[in-house]
């Protein structure tokens, strides 16, 4: 599990961690803040690890503020599995990516939402970039020019979809 900070200086680094303690750190995350703004109540309701019944409600990052965090953290690390994380929420959500974008639009306002949009286009845009080929080293462990067509044209609706609203 990682415990993550928003940044709360001008020096504070993404990806870098913040001591609260001596023996306790926080990964400072830009765009924290947005997971806050974005968000939904979902019901856990099965067995513990011990075997008894629980049910809790709790509070997950919305679509939006997910698409922002993973992508600066893609920014940040360059990870196939970000890149897939991405993919499959821009993918999966709702109905379709419209869905993904109309959460999406009300964080726009913000500069750490603003730059995710720019990583999204700088690195999905094309099928060899690396964002597309990350998904597929992750799905496959090698190219592949059809999930790569796939991000292109997933990622390429909800930049188009954010390009409309913010019009």
């Amino acid at each position: 599990m990682d415990f993550l900070i928003a940044p709360s200086t001008d020096a504070d680094q993404g990806g870098t961690l913040r001591n609260i303690e001596p023996d306790f750190a926080a990964i400072i995350a830009p765009g924290l803040t947005l997971a806050f703004r974005d968000r939904d109540r979902v019901r856990l309701d099965d067995r513990t690890i011990l075997g008894e019944r629980a049910a809790r409600d709790v509070w997950v990052c919305g679509p939006g503020a997910f698409v922002v965090l993973k992508a600066l953290a893609f920014d940040l690390r360059g990870e196939n599995k970000d890149a897939y994380d991405l993919f499959y929420m821009i993918r999966n959500y709702g109905k379709s990516v419209e869905d993904v974008v109309a959460r999406l639009h009300p964080l726009l306002t913000e500069e750490s939402a603003r730059r995710a949009l720019a990583v999204l286009h700088r690195d999905f845009h094309a099928i060899d970039g690396v964002g597309p080929r990350r998904v597929a080293d992750f799905l496959l462990g090698a190219p592949d020019d059809g999930i790569q067509a796939d991000v292109v044209g997933f990622v390429g609706r909800l930049l188009d979809g954010c390009e409309t609203v913010t019009s």
